[in-house]
């Protein structure tokens, strides 16, 4: 089984964190994540968070803290997932791939049902604030 490089942006604006719903036809769908996407060979976690989120949500985002990466098998793919606090730079959110998104206080993202990983994440992201 290969493991999939993937990075995923916990964005922040006034303490809260922007959470998108995934769709019907993704992986995982109508589950909660960090947006983010797969790194491109040679593109370091920082560089394919800032593509991604332009390339998903219309967004400009700084990367500013890297946090510990994350393991997570799911059976078919297992993902090393690299969590980066992000500041909001500018955009509107534009929804090219997500149902929807939210922000919220980080501790209300508990309520919502979260993808295996993006749990941990969101564990983790907790200890860090």
């Amino acid at each position: 089984m290969s493991i999939i490089q993937v990075s995923c942006a916990i964005i922040e604006q006034e303490g809260r964190v922007l959470l998108a719903q995934r769709s019907p036809g993704m992986r995982h769908p109508l589950c909660w994540e960090f947006p983010g996407g797969k790194l491109l060979p040679d593109e370091s976690p920082d560089a394919a968070i800032v593509r991604e989120i332009r390339e998903e949500l219309a967004m400009e985002v700084q990367p500013l803290e890297q946090l510990p990466a994350v393991q997570h098998d799911y059976g078919d793919i297992h993902i090393h997932l690299i969590p980066i606090r992000c500041r909001w730079l500018g955009g509107a959110p534009v929804l090219a791939e997500h149902l929807q998104i939210r922000w919220l206080e980080p501790r209300q993202a508990r309520q919502l049902d979260l993808a295996a990983a993006d749990q941990k994440v969101l564990e983790l992201y907790l200890t860090h604030i």
